[in-house]
């Protein structure tokens, strides 16, 4: 089975007011077959630091056990090897599943006690399934990743004033 590319996000919300905009898109993106939600790890904690907690995932028991098989091989082949990728496999699998994506419950624990009363945190892993027919065309083309990642309006703006810091550095040097 071919995956498209993953994305991790990790965000967080200071006095966090839901109305469900989130997941209604969310679920929008899924239902049109552009994503597919590996992994989400939702943490609130409230006023009085009551701690209320939220995973889903679209996969099934089947598919967690066969994605964390993926997951894992490929690390241990990273890490060791063939050998590696045998062992990776085996725990990739039980980690999944177990339900277990990478972030325990302890995991989970530590998040909430890094964030403030009346805030929230949100992990996600969503896989870009409208990427796999195009990264199918690219390998069949013999393409070698060189580099990728997703540039945002934000990480613009942090480019932008390094950019102003970096000119402002060379004038004082003259």
């Amino acid at each position: 089975m071919t995956y498209g590319p993953m994305h991790l996000l990790a965000v967080g919300f200071a006095d966090p007011d839901f109305h469900g905009q989130i997941l209604k898109e969310l679920k929008s993106a899924r239902e049109k077959g552009i994503i597919r939600l590996i992994d989400l790890q939702f943490v609130w904690k409230d006023d009085n630091g009551d701690i209320a907690a939220l995973e889903a995932t679209d996969l099934s028991d089947e598919e967690r056990i066969r994605f964390g098989a993926v997951v894992g091989g490929l690390i241990g082949l990273g890490a060791a090897g063939e050998k590696g990728m045998e062992a990776g496999i085996e725990a990739g699998a039980l980690a999944v599943a177990e339900r277990n994506f990478g972030l325990t419950d302890e995991d989970i624990m530590e998040v909430a006690d890094a964030i403030p009363n009346n805030s929230a945190a949100a992990i996600m892993l969503f896989e870009h399934l409208w990427a796999i027919k195009l990264k199918e065309a690219l390998i069949d083309a013999g393409a070698i990743p060189i580099a990728q990642g997703i540039v945002t309006p934000e990480s613009l703006v942090m480019v932008g004033a390094e950019l102003a810091a970096a000119v402002e550095a060379a004038e004082l040097e003259e």
